[in-house]
C-alpha cells in the first residue's frame, strides 16, 4: 500500500518533544521513569514465571492473571526504547513505520487487556455462582481460544484506523507533542480529513470498552446477587475478597485510559504537561501496580513469590 503523497512514506521522519520545557532536567526525569519500568518488568515477569513453574496455580484464574501479565508488559515496553532515546538526547527521530508499528501495539494491547479483565470478571462469576462446574466451564482449551480472541479481536479493529494514515501528508509539522507515538496525536499533524479517524476511533473506544465493561458491571450485578445469598457475614467477605484485586485492576485500567481520551478530545487546548502526564499515567501505571495488587491480595501469588526469593522455609512461616 503506497501513500499518495511523497510527504508521507514509510521512511518519513517524525520528532518527538519529550517534556517540552523540561529538557535540561531528561536525564533526571528518566530516573523514575527506569524504576517504574523496571518495577512494571520484574513485577509482570516473576508472576508469569510462579505461574508457569507452580502447579498449584494451573488453574483458569492464574491463566488470565498470566494474560493480565502479558498484556500489561505488551503495552508499555514497545514505548521503552523510544522514551529513553528522547531523555537521553540519543535521538529525538522516529520513523513513520516505526511510529505506526508502536501505535499498533499500544492501543491493540490495551483493548486486548479490556477484554482480559471481562474474561477475569466472568471467571470470578462462574467461581462464585457456580463453583461445582468451574474447572469444566473454564477449561484450559476455553481459555487458549478466549485469549486469542481477544487478541484478535483488538488487532483486527486496529488496522483500518492506521492503515488510513498511510494516505494522510503531513504538510504542517512532523513535531510529535510526547515521547511515543499515539493515534490522537498523530492525527493532529495531518493535512488531511481526519473524520474517519476521529468518528472510528470514538466508535472503536464507545464499542470495545463499552462491551467489556457493560460485561464486568453485569458480571458483578450476578456476583453480588449471589453474594448476598450466602448466609454467614464470614462467607460473604471471603467470596467478595476473592474479587477485590481484579476490581482494582478495571479501575487501575478504565481511569487512565478514560482520562487520556478526555484530554485528547475535550481539552486539546490545556497545558500539553497534561496531555504527557496522562498519557504515561495510562501506559505505566497498570504493569506497575497489578502484580503488586495482586501480590499483595492473593495468598498463592503470596506464598510463590515469598516460595521464589526466600529459602522455603522462611517463606512458609513469613506467611
Amino acid at each position: 500500500m503506497a501513500p499518495l503523497n511523497s510527504s508521507n512514506t514509510f521512511s518519513s521522519m517524525f520528532y518527538l518533544t519529550g517534556i517540552p520545557g523540561y529538557e535540561e532536567y531528561h536525564h533526571w526525569i528518566s530516573i523514575p521513569f527506569c524504576v517504574l519500568y523496571f518495577v512494571g518488568i520484574m513485577g509482570n515477569c516473576t508472576i508469569l514465571h510462579i505461574v508457569r513453574t507452580d502447579s498449584r496455580l494451573h488453574e483458569p484464574m492464574y491463566y488470565f492473571l498470566a494474560m493480565l501479565s502479558l498484556t500489561d508488559m505488551g503495552m508499555s515496553m514497545p514505548t521503552m526504547i523510544t522514551l529513553f532515546r528522547v531523555l537521553w538526547s540519543i535521538s529525538r527521530e522516529i520513523q513513520f513505520n516505526i511510529c505506526v508499528v508502536q501505535m499498533f501495539f499500544i492501543h491493540t494491547f490495551s483493548f486486548t487487556e479490556s477484554c482480559v479483565l471481562l474474561a477475569m470478571a466472568l471467571d470470578r462469576y462462574v467461581a462464585i455462582c457456580n463453583p461445582l462446574r468451574y474447572a469444566t466451564i473454564l477449561t484450559p482449551r476455553l481459555i487458549i481460544k478466549i485469549g486469542i480472541a481477544s487478541l484478535l479481536r483488538s488487532a483486527i479493529a486496529m488496522i483500518p484506523l492506521l492503515a488510513r494514515l498511510a494516505f494522510f501528508p503531513f504538510c504542517r509539522s512532523h513535531v510529535l507533542s510526547h515521547s511515543y507515538c499515539l493515534h490522537q496525536d498523530m492525527i493532529r499533524l495531518a493535512c488531511a480529513d481526519v473524520k474517519f479517524n476521529v468518528i472510528y476511533g470514538l466508535v472503536l473506544i464507545t464499542v470495545l470498552w463499552g462491551m467489556d465493561s457493560l460485561g464486568i458491571f453485569v458480571s458483578y450485578v450476578f456476583i453480588l446477587h449471589s453474594v448476598l445469598k450466602i448466609s454467614s457475614r464470614e462467607g460473604r467477605l471471603k467470596a467478595l475478597n476473592t474479587c477485590g484485586s481484579h476490581i482494582c485492576a478495571v479501575l487501575i485500567l478504565y481511569v487512565p485510559m478514560i482520562g487520556l481520551s478526555i484530554v485528547h478530545r475535550f481539552a486539546k487546548h490545556s497545558s500539553p504537561l497534561i496531555h504527557i502526564f496522562m498519557a504515561h499515567i495510562y501506559l505505566l501505571i497498570p504493569p506497575v501496580l497489578n502484580p503488586i495488587i495482586y501480590s499483595v491480595k492473593t495468598k498463592q501469588i503470596r506464598q510463590g513469590i515469598l516460595n521464589l526469593f526466600l529459602p522455603k522455609k522462611i517463606g512458609s512461616s513469613m506467611m
